[in-house]
C-alpha cells in the first residue's frame, strides 16, 4: 500500500536526485524492455508464487522503489494477490493517516510508517461536484466551500460550540473512516445543503474514487468500524427551516458496496425533559462514536446555542439490531473535548478518552471501568498547548497496541507521541521502532511522567516528528494492510 505514494523523506541530510540525460534515459528503457523479455519471471529462476511470498515480507515502504524495477514488479505491488499473502503470513504494517488542512484551506493526507518514521504524502482529494443540485441550476457545487448564507451559519456555530467556528472551519462538515484496507470521506457540506456522496482511497491502487452514496444528506455525522462495515451515526441534515440533527444510521459493506439502514437512535433520554419548553428548544445530538466489545457507543447531548448538556449515551448491538441506554456513569462521565465533540479511542480493548478539562496547557486521559462503571485517570498529564484558534489540536490514536496522541509541539510541528510505561520503556522504546530515527523523550519541561495514575507511571515517548508549518490537524486514521 506505502509504495504508490509520492514518498517525503523528513531526513536533512537525504541527497537530491541525481539528474539524468535524455539518452541515458532511452538506454535504460531499452536495456529494461530486453531484461523483461528475456526474464518474464519476477525473480530469475524463482516461481512467481515464490517471488510474491519474499516480496511480502519487504516492509511496506519499500515498495514505492521497488515497483520500479519493471512493469511486471509495479504490477505485483498494485495486485491484491500481494496484499492477500502479507495478511495470511502475518507481515501487515499498521500505518496512521493524517489529515491536515493548510493556510491556503486544502485538506491532504499524509502516511506514516512508525517504524521508519517516514511520511509519505497521498494524492490530493477531488473538488467533487455535487451532481444533483448541478442540475437544479448552480454549476459550482464544490464539498470544500464554504456554508453560506447568515441562517445556515449561525445554526452550524451553534452545532460547533463557538460562534466564531464557521470562520475558522477547517473542513465542512465531512466525516472520515477506514475499513477493509481504505479511507473513506463522507457527507459534508455543497453551499447550503447536505450531501450524501462518499469518496474512497484505495491506498493500493493509490487513487480517489467515488462509491455508492449514503440514503441520506448528512454533515458532521459520527463514524465507526464494527465488524468490517462501516457505521454512520447521526449528524445534522438539510430540512425546510434550516438544518436539523438526525437520529438516523446507516451502514456500509465495504464487500459488496451497498448501504443498509440501521435503526435510527431514540434518543430516549431526549423525552423525559420536564417541559414541552425545553422538550422544543434542546435539540439531540450525538457527540461521539465508538466500536467497544462489538457494540457501537454513541454518548449523546441535548444543544441549544451556547449550550450544551449531556444526557449520557445510547449502544448498538448489531446482533439484536437494536438500541439500548448507555449506563449512567459511563455516558454522564465520558470527558468532552470541547462542546459538542468527544474524543475517545479503544486500545486492546480499553476505552480511554481525553479529558481536556483540567488546564489550557495540559490534559489527561480517562478509561473507562466497566465494572464499576466510572471513568478513572490512568495518565494525568498530556502535553497539550493552547492553540485556540485551532479547531482540532489533538487526536487520540491506537497502532502497535499502544496508545499514541497527536499534537502540535512548542515549535508547532506534528508530534506523534507514545504512552510508554516506565516499567517497560527500554522494550518499547526498541519495539517501536526497529529502524532509524529511534524514540526521543519529551524534554526538560516536554517529558511528562504520570503521577496520578493508579497502575505504572507513564512517559510520553515521540515516534514521529514533521513541520506541515501552519497546518492544522484534521483527523486521523489507522489502516493495516
Amino acid at each position: 500500500m506505502g509504495s504508490l505514494f509520492s514518498m517525503t523523506n523528513t531526513k536533512s541530510n537525504q541527497s537530491e536526485p541525481k539528474e539524468i540525460s535524455c539518452n541515458e534515459t532511452c538506454k535504460r528503457q531499452r536495456m529494461s524492455a530486453a531484461t523483461a523479455e528475456e526474464c518474464p519471471r519476477l525473480i530469475p529462476n524463482l516461481p512467481d508464487e515464490l517471488s510474491i511470498q519474499i516480496i511480502a515480507r519487504l516492509p511496506r515502504v519499500c515498495y514505492y522503489n521497488i515497483r520500479l524495477v519493471s512493469r511486471k514488479w509495479k504490477a505485483t505491488i498494485m495486485s491484491s494477490e500481494l496484499y492477500k499473502v502479507r495478511k495470511e503470513i502475518g507481515t501487515t504494517e499498521e500505518w496512521l493517516y493524517l489529515l491536515v488542512r493548510d493556510m491556503e484551506n486544502k485538506l491532504l493526507w499524509h502516511a506514516l510508517d512508525p517504524r521508519s518514521g517516514i511520511w509519505q504524502r497521498l494524492p490530493v482529494m477531488p473538488s467533487v461536484v455535487d451532481v444533483e443540485n448541478s442540475r437544479k441550476g448552480s454549476s459550482r457545487f464544490w464539498m470544500w466551500n464554504m456554508v453560506e448564507g447568515i441562517r445556515i451559519a449561525e445554526i452550524i456555530r451553534g452545532l460547533l460550540g463557538r460562534k466564531d467556528a464557521l470562520d475558522d472551519m477547517p473542513f465542512c462538515g465531512c466525516s472520515f473512516g477506514a475499513v477493509d484496507g481504505c479511507l473513506y470521506v463522507l457527507g459534508g457540506f455543497s453551499k447550503a445543503s447536505t450531501m450524501k456522496s462518499v469518496w474512497r482511497y484505495d491506498p493500493i491502487q493509490n487513487v480517489w474514487k467515488k462509491i455508492d452514496s449514503m440514503s441520506t444528506g448528512r454533515a458532521y455525522c459520527k463514524t465507526g468500524i464494527l465488524n468490517n462495515k462501516l457505521y454512520v451515526v447521526g449528524g445534522v441534515s438539510q430540512g425546510q427551516a434550516g438544518l436539523i440533527p438526525l437520529r438516523s444510521a446507516e451502514v456500509f459493506d465495504p464487500f459488496t458496496d451497498t448501504w443498509s439502514d440501521v435503526p435510527s437512535m431514540p434518543f430516549s433520554r431526549a423525552g423525559v425533559l420536564p417541559t414541552v419548553f425545553l422538550a422544543d428548544m434542546l435539540r439531540p445530538i450525538a457527540t461521539g462514536l465508538t466500536s467497544y466489545k462489538g457494540r457501537l457507543y454513541v454518548p449523546q447531548s441535548l444543544y441549544s446555542w451556547p449550550f450544551f448538556v449531556d444526557v449520557g449515551g445510547e449502544i448498538y448491538d448489531p446482533e439484536t439490531n437494536s438500541w439500548i441506554e448507555m449506563p449512567n456513569g459511563m455516558g454522564e462521565g465520558w470527558p468532552i473535548k470541547q462542546a459538542g465533540t468527544k474524543l475517545s479511542v479503544v486500545v486492546n480493548d480499553e476505552l480511554y478518552a481525553f479529558d481536556p478539562s483540567n488546564s489550557v496547557d495540559n490534559g489527561r486521559i480517562k478509561v473507562y471501568d466497566e465494572g464499576e462503571d466510572a471513568w478513572k485517570v490512568v495518565i494525568g498529564k498530556v502535553p497539550v498547548y493552547d492553540f485556540s484558534n485551532s479547531e482540532s489540536s489533538y487526536l487520540l490514536a491506537g497502532f502497535h497496541g499502544k496508545l499514541h496522541f497527536i499534537a502540535k509541539d512548542s515549535k508547532r510541528d506534528i508530534a506523534v507521541l507514545q504512552a510508554v510505561p516506565c516499567s517497560n520503556l527500554d522494550y518499547s522504546a526498541s519495539a517501536s521502532t526497529s529502524t532509524p530515527p529511534s524514540p526521543k523523550f519529551m524534554e526538560d519541561d516536554e517529558l511528562f511522567i504520570d503521577s496520578a495514575a493508579e497502575t505504572d507511571t507513564v512517559v510520553w515517548v515521540e515516534v514521529a516528528n514533521k513541520s506541515f508549518g501552519q497546518a492544522e490537524l484534521i483527523n486521523c486514521q489507522v489502516i493495516d494492510i
